[in-house]
């Protein structure tokens, strides 16, 4: 039987959800995370591959707003909520969506699309390049410390309700003024700063409920965490695990004095980290890097889906005039060569008859944008082609960025 690719009906979105839930191991999410997530469904930016009265793929795209290099806010498709039922895989079902949805985005008038992988094999082909890394750490307290710098005694640290209406406001404010500062970051919509508070099934599994302290001076919100305490002991004592979820601090005293404080809560000698960029000031805060246990992973995915007007949107650290021969033979419209002109203030991109300087496919050029992966490493894989001398050297440096590019939370 043939089957139906369209955009989801808001009255099939349980059923529809449903199949991706038992595609990823069929473990429900609790009536809250589901609540929410329905909530935040954009149902006409949405799609459902349907045989019969049986939905069997899944993808949306929320609105979201990407922070890039220069610190503009670029619209930008969030890929999410992307499934294939298991009885209908190597059907070219994926591949439907992703063509539907990248068509989709083109028309939306949105230059990038963004997604976090569940498998790193899957995307390439579809053009998406791994333009960021998280920092996972599992810190030994009990033989770690946390200096603070001078000054650090005007911070006050408060413990407070994290469901609190007013504790999400004032959390999310801080939140929203670091994205403009650190590319990778996505400015939220409404309803997003649920998200981090709702307490899945993590609770049930020895954990506390979330936790929440602001750092404050003078009565303002500087920083805050969240986090989770585990509870452990055994014959010798004590040996409870903090797992960090988030830390955002405006000040760099709020910001150590937040991190002393996960790292000394009484009673634990473990101090996890999922996920922090990998060049978070916290390293430089720690008495023993090399007890902090640290790794890094690829988390956000990045496709230009037009080209000329992803690369304007974003600014370049150091002067650059080069002609980038483009292959894309998933959105064939990219396919060619663009004249790409920019410094710290603005870009220029245009298609161009010149030869060519750089030759790369749409997915280096996903992993390079954000400024996080440079070009000069791509080329030594031999994924990226130098055609003049000189180039190379010339756009790596002009793509890269201050601060590594950053996703702080999945989608």
């Amino acid at each position: 039987m043939a089957t139906d690719l369209r955009v989801l009906d808001p009255a099939e979105w349980d059923h529809w959800y449903g199949t991706l839930e038992v595609a990823f191991g069929g473990v429900l999410e609790t009536p809250e995370k589901r609540a929410l997530m329905e909530s935040l469904t954009e149902h006409e930016r949405s799609l459902g591959v349907w045989d019969g009265d049986q939905c069997v793929g899944t993808a949306g795209a929320f609105s979201f707003r990407l922070a890039v290099p220069g610190g503009a806010l670029v619209p930008a498709a969030g890929v999410t909520m992307v499934s294939v039922a298991a009885t209908h895989r190597r059907r070219g079902t994926l591949t439907s969506m992703m063509r539907r949805q990248l068509d989709d985005v083109r028309t939306w008038g949105e230059s990038l699309a963004v997604l976090t992988a569940s498998e790193p094999a899957i995307y390439g082909r579809y053009g998406y390049g791994a333009a960021t890394q998280e920092l996972r750490a599992e810190i030994d307290t009990s033989r770690v410390r946390v200096s603070v710098p001078e000054g650090a005694d005007g911070i006050r640290l408060r413990r407070a309700e994290p469901h609190d209406p007013a504790v999400q406001e004032a959390c999310e404010a801080v939140y929203a003024a670091e994205v403009a500062t650190r590319p990778g970051m996505l400015a939220r919509r409404p309803g997003w700063e649920r998200v981090p508070v709702i307490d899945g099934e993590k609770v049930m599994d020895g954990m506390s409920a979330l936790q929440c302290v602001l750092a404050e001076r003078d009565g303002e919100v500087l920083g805050f965490t969240l986090f989770r305490n585990r509870p452990e002991w055994d014959k010798s004592g004590p040996k409870g695990t903090i797992e960090l979820q988030d830390l955002y601090a405006s000040d760099p005293l709020a910001y150590a004095s937040l991190w002393r404080f996960v790292s000394e809560i009484d009673l634990t000698s473990t101090l996890r980290v999922r996920n922090r960029p990998v060049d978070d000031p916290f390293q430089h805060l720690v008495s023993d890097v090399r007890r902090c246990g640290l790794t890094v992973r690829d988390a956000l995915y990045v496709r230009l889906v037009e080209v000329g007007a992803a690369l304007e949107a974003r600014t370049y650290r150091t002067p650059v005039d080069v002609v980038l021969e483009v292959e894309d033979a998933f959105c064939p419209w990219n396919e060619g060569r663009w004249r790409l002109t920019g410094d710290t203030k603005g870009a220029s991109c245009e298609r161009t008859a010149d030869e060519a300087d750089l030759i790369l496919t749409a997915t280096e050029l996903g992993a390079a944008y954000l400024g996080g992966v440079s070009l000069a490493s791509l080329a030594r894989a031999a994924r990226v082609r130098e055609a003049r001398p000189g180039a190379l050297a010339e756009a790596s440096t002009a793509f890269t960025s201050d601060l590594a590019p950053w996703l702080p939370h999945g989608f």
